[in-house]
C-alpha cells in the first residue's frame, strides 16, 4: 500500500526558511516519476506549487518562483521542497503526489508564515 508521509512544516517569520520533507512508502517506482508539491490555504482549494521530473528538471507556480526550490533523493525516496523568503501567505498545509494525483493523500505539513 502506498503512504506518502509529509514532514518539516512549522511556524516561521516572514522572510524565513523552512525544508519540507515527504518520504514514499510502497510500490510507487519513486524513481520514474515526476514528484509534486501542492498546498491549501485555509478556505482554499488545493493547489499545485511545484514539480520535479524523473531526470531531475524543475517546474514552479509563478507565486514562489526564486523563493522556493524542489529537489528530490531517489534513494530514500524523498522529495523535498525547501521553503525561503516565506510570506504570510504562504501559510497553508503543504502536500506531495504525482499530477494528477494518483496515490492517497497525505496527512500534509502545516506551514504557518507569521510574526
Amino acid at each position: 500500500q502506498v503512504q506518502l508521509v509529509e514532514s518539516g512544516g512549522g511556524l516561521v517569520q516572514p522572510g524565513g526558511s523552512l525544508r519540507l520533507s515527504c518520504a514514499a512508502s510502497g510500490s510507487v517506482f519513486f524513481a520514474m516519476r515526476a514528484w509534486n508539491w501542492y498546498r491549501q490555504a485555509p478556505g482554499k482549494q488545493r493547489e499545485w506549487v511545484a514539480a520535479v521530473t524523473s531526470d531531475g528538471s524543475t517546474d514552479y507556480v509563478d507565486f514562489v518562483k526564486g523563493r522556493f526550490t524542489i529537489s528530490r533523493d531517489n534513494a530514500k525516496k524523498t522529495v523535498y521542497l525547501q521553503m525561503t523568503s516565506s510570506k504570510p501567505e504562504d501559510t497553508a498545509v503543504y502536500y506531495c503526489n504525482l499530477r494528477p494525483a494518483l496515490y492517497p493523500w497525505g496527512q500534509g505539513t502545516q506551514v504557518t508564515v507569521s510574526s
